[in-house]
C-alpha cells in the first residue's frame, strides 16, 4: 500500500511546491490539493509543484462537475498533465463544499430527483451518480486526444466538436470520490480508481464488494485499478495541539457531516450518545467555523471516542497504535491511503516519512 498526502486548502502554491519536493524525496506516491470555495485554486496551486518535481503524482481533490463543467475540468486537468509530464490525476465528486457555497443543497436527505424543488426553490445536483459518470466519460474522451463531434449526456452536453490533441498518452488518472454503494459501483465500472472518505478498516469489506460488482460491468478492465481512502492525520509533537485540531475538524468526518447514525454508533456508547451527536451537529460545526475546537453540549468522553474511531490523533507515542490501523488498511485491499494534513503540514509530513513509510516497506 502506498501513502498519499492531502494538503490543506490554505497551503500557498509556493508552500505546496516545497512540500511536494519533500514528499517526493521520501517516496510518497502522490500529493493532492484540497478544493475549497475561498482558497487557492486547486489546479493552479499545483503548477509550481509540477515544475519542481519529476516523479510524484499531483492532483486536485475533489472537483464536482456541478461547480465546473466536465469539458472545462478536462481543459484544466490536461493542461496540468502537460505541465507535469504525465503525472496529473483528479478525483471527481458528486458533492463538496464548493457546491454548498454556490447554493446547491446536499446531504443524505437531498433527493436524487428533481433538479429543483419548485416549492422551496432549493437546487439539487441532478442525478448525482449519473452526472459523475458522465463527467468521467467526457474526460475519458478528452484525454484520448481523438476528435469528438459532441458529447450527448443526459446531464452534461458538449454541442461543438472538440479534440484535445495535447493529451498525453499515459494519463492523467481519473478517480471517483465514491463512498455510497451506487457511486462506488459506478466508479469501479469506469474510472481508474476509487477514493472513499473516512472509511474505517471494518467498513472496507462492503466497499470492496461494491467495487467487485462495478468491475463486472467494465467494458475495458485495467491492470492497476486504484483504491484509496481519505484519512485525517492529526498526530503532533504536542498532544494538546493535536486534540484541538482533531476537535476543530471533527465535523468533516463523514458520519458526522452527513449525520449517519449507523456509522457514528461504533464510536460511542449506545443510541442516546448517537442522538446526542446528531442533536449537537451545529456545535460541531461551530467548533470548526470559530476555530475554537470547543464542542458544546457533548461530553469530552464522547468527542474523544469519535476522534479515536474516525481519525489519527495524539502525539508521537500514539504512532505505534496508528500503525496497527494503517496495517489493517493495507490488509483490507487499499492500494493507497491518503493522509490529510492540517496545521503545520511539514511537521506532519516529516513524521510520516520517519515513522509510517518505513513501517510499510
Amino acid at each position: 500500500m502506498d501513502i498519499d498526502i492531502i494538503l490543506a486548502e490554505d497551503v500557498s502554491p509556493a508552500q505546496f511546491a516545497e512540500l511536494a519536493v519533500t514528499a517526493e524525496a521520501m517516496g510518497i506516491r502522490a500529493v493532492w490539493s484540497s478544493n475549497y470555495h475561498q482558497n487557492w485554486d486547486a489546479f493552479l496551486a499545483l503548477a509550481p509543484a509540477a515544475q519542481a518535481t519529476s516523479r510524484i503524482l499531483l492532483g486536485p481533490l475533489a472537483v464536482s462537475p456541478w461547480e465546473m463543467h466536465p469539458l472545462k475540468i478536462a481543459n484544466s486537468l490536461l493542461t496540468l498533465n502537460e505541465m507535469a509530464n504525465g503525472r496529473a490525476q483528479i478525483a471527481l465528486s458528486g458533492g463538496g463544499g464548493v457546491l454548498g457555497a454556490c447554493g446547491w443543497k446536499l446531504g443524505p436527505d437531498a433527493p436524487i430527483w428533481p433538479f429543483k424543488d419548485e416549492q422551496s426553490g432549493a437546487r439539487y445536483p441532478e442525478r448525482r451518480v449519473r452526472g459523475v459518470r458522465e463527467a468521467i466519460e467526457l474526460i475519458n474522451v478528452a484525454r484520448s486526444g481523438k476528435l469528438a463531434y459532441s458529447f450527448d449526456g443526459e446531464v452534461f452536453q458538449v454541442t461543438r466538436p472538440f479534440q484535445m490533441g495535447y493529451a498525453a498518452s499515459d494519463g492523467p488518472l481519473v478517480y471517483g470520490c465514491c463512498s455510497g454503494p451506487m457511486m462506488v459501483r459506478m466508479g469501479a465500472s469506469i474510472a481508474d480508481g476509487i477514493q472513499v472518505s473516512d472509511f474505517t478498516p471494518d467498513m472496507l469489506p462492503a466497499a470492496l464488494e461494491n467495487i467487485r460488482l462495478g468491475w463486472e460491468r467494465r467494458q475495458q478492465p485495467i491492470d492497476d485499478f486504484r483504491i484509496g481512502n481519505f484519512w485525517a492525520w492529526h498526530i503532533k509533537k504536542d498532544r494538546d495541539v493535536s486534540m484541538y485540531e482533531a476537535r476543530r475538524e471533527l465535523i468533516w468526518r463523514g458520519a458526522i457531516a452527513a449525520k449517519y447514525a449507523h456509522e457514528i454508533a461504533p464510536h460511542v456508547n449506545g443510541d442516546d450518545e448517537v442522538q446526542l451527536v446528531i442533536d449537537n451537529w451545529d456545535n460541531f460545526f461551530k467548533a470548526f467555523w470559530t476555530r475554537s475546537g470547543k464542542i458544546d453540549g457533548v461530553p469530552a468522553s464522547v468527542v474523544d471516542g469519535l476522534i479515536a474511531g474516525m481519525a489519527s490523533a495524539g502525539d508521537e507515542s500514539d504512532i505505534d497504535r496508528e500503525l496497527e490501523r494503517i496495517h489493517a488498511f493495507a490488509a483490507s485491499g487499499l492500494t493507497e491511503l491518503s493522509l490529510r494534513l492540517f496545521d503545520n503540514p511539514m511537521e506532519g509530513l516529516q513524521m510520516i516519512g520517519a515513522r509510517v513509510l518505513p513501517a510499510l516497506r
